[in-house]
């Protein structure tokens, strides 16, 4: 049986989501995979990250660990998904929110904003071709991030 817009955006939302679970779970590599044929970037900002290599290293660079995981919890909220009429494209926006704990940080949000993202279709799938990040609220993320905003 031939999948639905339905199932297209069921699918594309698994992708959505599987970013929040590897960033929190601290697999860089798994978040990264998530990009192979994409293209990452931050509104605001120049720089783009193309790719899995480039990705994976752009995460590795910002994001502190600690036992190998940053001590957040990403919530992605609001999906909305736009399927093609040929289904072979899709579009979706969300939101989110992170949290941390540390323990010299008590439980707080500490960024929220939106995600813009794009999908392409092919033999093995959906997968990301370009995610836009845009911040609308920042919070205390010295020990989330190695840099500065």
């Amino acid at each position: 049986m031939k999948p639905g817009v339905a199932d297209h955006a069921h699918a594309i939302s698994g992708l959505i989501l599987r970013y929040a679970e590897r960033i929190d779970a601290g697999d860089l590599d798994g978040l990264a995979a998530l990009f192979d044929q994409a293209v990452l970037r931050t509104e605001g900002f120049p720089d783009l990250r193309r790719g899995r290599d480039e990705v994976r290293a752009l995460y590795e660079q910002m994001v502190r660990l600690y036992d190998g995981r940053p001590s957040t919890q990403h919530i992605t909220t609001n999906i909305r998904v736009e399927v093609s009429p040929d289904e072979g494209t899709a579009e979706a926006w969300s939101k989110y929110t992170v949290f941390q704990a540390r323990p010299e940080l008590p439980l707080q949000a500490i960024i929220s904003g939106r995600y813009h993202d794009t999908f392409s279709r092919d033999d093995q799938g959906w997968h990301f071709t370009e995610r836009v990040i845009s911040i609308d609220l920042v919070g205390d993320l010295s020990q989330h991030l190695k840099l500065a905003l």
